[in-house]
């Protein structure tokens, strides 16, 4: 069979999703941020810290960011510009002030480490950086081994209107202390440039769908970080794929999305940040999503209709007795990505919401989406869905071949409008990733059935190898999660002489009634007899990304550190319990 005619899932697409979209509406970002602006200047656009600011609003302080950067900074079509912001409003007008100028955006983390920022500074080229306060002292250090043109900084009450502004920047700086001391002598405040912005004239650039927008750089879990070339056209493209399969439960105009995954992060960027811009939607900022307490008190007086999200966070909520009395009247559609959503977690979040988590998939360089659960699915069914409208996807062999039985697991490959141009100044890496005109994940997938459902078996690097089989930690970690004293959990293949690798898994408790035995005997009901689990350690808290993905590459090189020998030859299983 030709690779491009096996598309099982273009029959299981609702009725009202094509398997088609137009990629094409808009020529550039900056004419989708200039139509919706001009289709709904008095809808609020975002919601940060209890302030507000209409699409007019925004647009006004997004043209004199734009205005100040052409005419004081200077900036030419194609500069880099790094944005170090946390989820606030002065995120969106940087932004969006930087792309009507014709830059390309860099985002950065703001909790980088110096050496973390040097590197991508320094890989991307950026000569420009927007940086929170909170942050500044790390660019401080960075400072000393890499140079910048121009620096802006913010503050965190600096969109909060003049009188709350001030209280808000107070109490950050002096009564929480979360802004330690910096000096960048150079640098302008961010009022400062909407302040001069405002005063000069604005010329749009000549901005084409296949110029780059963004440098997105990828977590570096396969290495030293790369810069994936996303064009114009690959997030509009990404944008109408998405309003393909969410459109038919979204309304224009009238949506409310809770953004507390950080818009640095490509999953926000594109769904949060322009799918609902595109829309006319509200969204309300969460800088700090770790603060559940404080969310749910949000989420409360907001009553989102769309709400993102990763495993962690609808775990935390779902734990929170105040969310679960809760009715949110207008949710209608709740978005899970990032990492797999755990079988027990949405099993609760179904039973307590009434509605199912619609797990996608995605990846930077695929801008992200490229498979999501339809809206229309009854039963949580352990899938990433079905490919967006206008994606091809196959599943290869190791030898090569393409896989069509369900079951059988292979390389996931995707081709579409929304994958990368490639990585940045890396040309080496960008031929390694690509097969013809298919991108290469680096993800172990199968076919869950044969309607094209897509189920993401593990990432090959996380894949456990015990006696020769293949051992997946999602696997594991679906079991174990069902266990309700169990609040968050992950496997990862520690060494063995025996066997190569064992299963060891890590388990935040609810409870401290849970025992490592209850454990086993719930793998041991579940679980094949080499997946159960040899080692078993309860801690306190998961290693995490920004995100709230929990990092099992620390947990190994935790593990490796720490034990310094084969755990085999200690001939004990290893219960720290705290």
């Amino acid at each position: 069979m030709a690779e491009n005619q096996y598309r099982p899932w273009q029959n299981s697409y609702p009725s009202d999703v094509p398997a088609e979209v137009d990629t094409c509406v808009f020529n550039s970002l900056l004419d989708m941020y200039e139509f919706s602006c001009e289709k709904y200047p008095d809808r609020v656009a975002f919601i940060s810290m209890g302030h507000s600011v209409t699409y007019r609003e925004l647009n006004e302080r997004v043209r004199s960011f734009a205005a100040f950067l052409e005419n004081d900074f200077q900036v030419k079509k194609g500069d880099r510009i790094a944005l170090m912001l946390p989820n606030v409003i002065q995120y969106p007008v940087a932004l969006f002030g930087a792309l009507l100028a014709g830059m390309v955006v860099v985002n950065v983390n703001p909790l980088y480490t110096p050496s973390e920022l040097v590197h991508q500074l320094r890989d991307s080229g950026a000569r420009i950086i927007v940086v929170i306060s909170n942050f500044a002292h790390t660019l401080q250090k960075a400072l000393l081994e890499i140079s910048l043109d121009r620096i802006i900084v913010t503050n965190m009450g600096d969109e909060c209107g003049a009188f709350r502004g001030s209280l808000v920047n107070i109490a950050v700086k002096y009564f929480k202390r979360l802004v330690p001391r910096f000096s960048l002598p150079n640098s302008v405040s961010y009022k400062t440039v909407l302040s001069i912005g405002s005063g000069c004239p604005y010329t749009r650039p000549l901005v084409s769908r296949e110029d780059l927008a963004f440098l997105q750089y990828t977590g570096g879990t396969t290495g030293t970080a790369k810069g994936a070339m996303l064009t114009h056209h690959n997030i509009l493209a990404n944008v109408e794929q998405s309003l393909g399969m969410y459109g038919p439960v979204l309304q224009e105009g009238d949506e409310y999305v809770v953004t507390a995954i950080p818009l640095y992060h490509v999953f926000a960027l594109t769904i949060n940040l322009m799918v609902f811009f595109r829309l006319g939607g509200t969204s309300l900022l969460i800088a700090d999503p770790r603060r559940i307490k404080s969310l749910v008190r949000e989420l409360h007086s907001f009553n989102p209709t769309c709400l993102t999200g990763v495993n962690t966070l609808f775990g935390a909520l779902i734990d929170n007795q105040e969310f679960c009395s809760m009715h949110l009247s207008r949710l209608r559609l709740v978005i899970g990505g990032g990492t797999s959503v755990q079988k027990g977690v949405e099993q609760r979040w179904f039973t307590n919401t009434g509605l199912h988590i619609l797990e996608g998939y995605g990846l930077t360089e695929c801008s992200p989406l490229v498979a999501v659960c339809p809206h229309n699915i009854s039963e949580y069914n352990g899938t990433i869905g079905i490919p967006v409208p206008s994606t091809e996807v196959i599943i290869r062999g190791d030898d090569g071949s393409v896989i069509t039985e369900p079951g059988v697991p292979g390389e996931l490959e995707v081709k579409g409008p929304q994958v990368m141009k490639g990585y940045f100044g890396r040309d080496v890496a960008t031929r390694d990733t690509f097969d013809g005109d298919y991108l290469k994940t680096g993800d172990i997938a199968c076919w869950a059935n044969d309607r094209g459902f897509l189920k993401i078996v593990e990432r090959k690097k996380d894949m456990i190898l015990v006696s020769g089989f293949n051992v997946y930690p999602t696997e594991i970690e679906d079991v174990i999660s069902l266990h309700p004293n169990v609040a968050e959990v992950a496997a990862i293949g520690v060494p063995s002489q025996h066997s190569g690798e064992v299963v060891k898994v890590f388990i935040v408790r609810k409870n401290k009634a849970l025992t490592a035995e209850m454990v086993k005997t719930l793998c041991q009901k579940h679980l094949t007899k080499y997946k159960v689990p040899k080692y078993i350690e309860f801690i306190d808290k998961m290693p995490k990304t920004n995100v709230g993905k929990i990092l099992r590459k620390e947990l190994r090189a935790m593990e490796l550190q720490r034990i310094g020998i084969n755990p085999d030859k200690d001939g004990k299983q290893v219960f720290r319990n705290k």
